[in-house]
């Protein structure tokens, strides 16, 4: 009766149960009779274990008796088959419900993407948003030149707007749950040198607030270079934001860049507590986060670095972290280019 399933079984409730975990079935025919355990309590514990993937139950009962029917959808069963009870319908019954596990789990694939889609574009907001505060900030306060009163108003409204802009984008981050997608890179001739500086310009203004600045030592650097320069950018950016954010104030953040041999290297240096011992394997996780907290407060989802860690594989390149000798730590990334 199997139909092309690959199906298993059990003579007792105890043994359904360890089977369950091992073999991870989709559909489970469940007899009221079963012996060795109240039954609705095993259909309850075939739907509480943790995961993403849960069998459905269809329970076998007596045709007469509606106190069994009620109590097995009460338990969590999906539906239920009356004994005695013929093989064209049980395997009708078991198609049924096999097409639309299998819908359910195309729809809610396609909902895990839009939403990680969601959350990886509210991430990559935050960072001009915080760039925009800063310098209306700083231009606000004096530290560029005299500002009129009409121009204060401006950047005080400019300022305020990009606070609620952040406040929106952190609450939407706190409430998106991320799932796996593929990254998509659109390989064009970008200017290299030109994405890095624009990066150190807008994230400074950010740093600025905190008394610190990024400085570039670059080596060699290629005119242009084979890569998708936004998403390039958005590795930058995150790197440079988490470096930022985990440094004391008054730092210095280095950036080093050298382009020679095919290969772009991108050096990230700050002067954080660096890498906690034990907990590098988490950096590059989704929503991983070390015991390190930012030193002005910031917000960590904890998604920054595994964004860029997924966008580096798409390039076919490598990211790396590590503690420096004198404190601190260093993201590097390498790719290739032409």
């Amino acid at each position: 009766m199997s139909d092309g399933y690959l199906v298993s079984s059990a003579n007792t409730g105890d043994a359904a149960l360890r089977l369950y975990r091992e073999f991870e079935a989709d559909l489970i025919l469940l007899d009221a009779g079963l012996p060795g355990s109240n039954v609705y309590d095993l259909c309850r514990a075939l739907r509480g274990p943790p995961g993403a993937n849960l069998a459905s139950v269809i329970f076998i009962t007596s045709r007469s008796d509606t106190e069994e029917l009620v109590a097995g959808m009460a338990s969590g069963a999906v539906d239920y088959l009356p004994m005695p009870f013929r093989e064209k319908e049980v395997l009708a019954r078991v198609r049924v419900h096999m097409r639309n596990r299998l819908r359910l789990a195309e729809l809610n694939k396609a909902d895990k993407a839009k939403d990680r889609r969601l959350t990886i574009t509210a991430h990559d907001l935050r960072n001009p948003a915080t760039s925009i505060r800063a310098l209306a900030h700083s231009l606000r306060s004096g530290s560029t030149g005299p500002v009129a009163p009409e121009q204060r108003e401006m950047l005080n409204t400019i300022y305020e707007v990009s606070d609620s802009m952040l406040d929106l984008i952190n609450q939407l981050l706190d409430a998106s749950v991320r799932s796996s997608s593929e990254v998509v890179i659109n390989l064009r001739p970008t200017p290299l040198a030109e994405l890095i500086e624009d990066a150190v310009r807008l994230n400074n203004a950010a740093a600025a607030l905190k008394g610190s600045a990024i400085v570039v030592r670059s080596g060699s650097l290629l005119g242009h270079a084979v890569i998708d320069g936004p998403k390039i950018r958005q590795v930058i950016d995150n790197l440079l934001g988490n470096a930022v954010k985990f440094s004391p104030p008054a730092s210095t953040i280095t950036v080093e860049v050298d382009s020679s041999g095919g290969q772009c290297s991108i050096a990230i240096r700050d002067q954080g507590p660096g890498i906690p011992e034990g907990e590098r394997d988490v950096l590059f996780r989704d929503y991983g986060r070390t015991s390190v907290k930012p030193t002005g407060g910031e917000p960590s989802t904890g998604l920054g670095l595994s964004i860029c860690h997924e966008i580096i594989l798409a390039h076919k390149g490598i990211i790396r972290a590590g503690n420096l000798p004198g404190g601190g730590a260093e993201f590097r990334v390498t790719i290739p280019v032409s």
